[in-house]
């Protein structure tokens, strides 16, 4: 009984940390059209396509289970995000991966459990516009570090790998 409380005690306080940044249907209609209609849906990855994205990504995944947002309009797909929970020091930041047309149009900080002096900021992120989803991103080389957050910008560039190749595998030639 004792253990059960104190799970549930270290659960709650855990979840009071989390500094929940925006919600992503709403990151997804900003980006796409405020009057999209934004589905989301959770995808297991078999062996083979967790394989598949382990090697373009050149990364190894943590998890085999990803949430794929889809903005429609008039029946039009819009885009896609990706969303990708990454370990920063030691907690999770989540980051919404924007991607129309095999180009990554843009990222989203959804949450960030880290002290948030560490958070990348806007005009950093900006740099993630306009990339091909055929280009796996290498920190100081395509993408300059943040100085005093490298952990974090570390973070987000190996997210933006994973988002890529779970594009690619599952999306790419939709």
């Amino acid at each position: 009984m004792k253990t059960q409380f104190l799970f549930l005690l270290l659960f709650t306080l855990t979840a009071l940390q989390a500094q929940v940044l925006i919600n992503p249907i709403e990151a997804m209609q900003e980006a796409y059209d405020i009057n999209a209609t934004v589905t989301k849906k959770n995808v297991l990855l078999s062996k083979k396509r967790v394989a598949n994205i382990q090697k373009s990504a050149k990364i190894k995944l943590k998890t085999k289970i990803y949430r794929i947002f889809t903005a429609k309009k008039d029946d039009k797909v819009l885009g896609y995000g990706v969303l990708v929970s990454k370990k920063v020091r030691s907690k999770n930041a989540v980051v919404l991966y924007f991607i129309k047309d095999a180009q990554l149009q843009g990222i989203e900080v959804i949450a960030f459990n880290e002290a948030m002096e560490y958070i990348p900021t806007k005009r950093w992120n900006e740099q993630f516009e306009q990339i091909p989803t055929s280009k796996m991103l290498q920190l100081n080389r395509d993408i300059p570090s943040i100085s005093g957050a490298t952990m974090s910008a570390r973070s987000v560039v190996e997210g933006s790998r994973i988002a890529f190749g779970v594009y690619n595998e599952l999306l790419g030639g939709k």
